[in-house]
């Protein structure tokens, strides 16, 4: 999202280099650590949840920060319900061991500022209207050569249902 890209500019030419000035745009739904064999067996989990998911609207329409430094946009409450419920799905049913689960939907512009940067960060945004249909969700990996997160695999939303084994009497 080249919005969200360029208010991490702006962010940096104020207060300076931040924690996630170079991620993209994106929300996270957990983080992990895994071997690559692992990898595979994950990407089949995500693969099938996935299918089953519909695609949602959604509007990011104010900023929020937490007491760790976070800066982020926020989505608006139906918006919210709707992120949350993919979230919550995706967190219970994937067979991850010792995942790092988030909750709360929102998208970083800045993490781990100073009170002062972040105060900064409040005075030079305070309004956001983002839309956009999310309709798949990525896995990251760290590059320790960049030392960023690079997309390695992207898994759409197909909207069909479920898998469920009936039986008869």
């Amino acid at each position: 999202m080249a919005t969200v890209k360029n208010m991490k500019e702006d962010l940096n030419k104020e207060v300076g280099w931040f924690n996630s000035k170079n991620s993209l745009a994106h929300i996270t739904i957990n983080e992990f650590k895994t071997s690559e064999l692992q990898l595979e067996n994950i990407k089949k989990q995500l693969t099938y949840i996935c299918n089953g998911f519909e695609p949602i609207k959604v509007h990011l329409n104010h900023f929020g920060s937490y007491d760790n430094g976070a800066f982020y946009i926020a989505p608006d409450a139906c918006s919210k319900m709707g992120l949350k419920a993919i979230m919550k799905h995706l967190n219970n049913s994937l067979c991850i061991a010792d995942k790092k689960t988030s909750s709360d939907p929102h998208m970083s512009v800045a993490r781990r500022l100073s009170p002062e940067a972040l105060g900064k960060a409040k005075e030079l945004f305070d309004e956001v209207d983002l839309n956009f249909t999310c309709d798949h969700v990525v896995i990251r990996q760290f590059n320790p050569n960049i030392k960023q997160f690079e997309i390695i695999d992207r898994i759409p939303f197909n909207n069909k249902p479920a898998y469920s084994q009936g039986r008869f009497f």
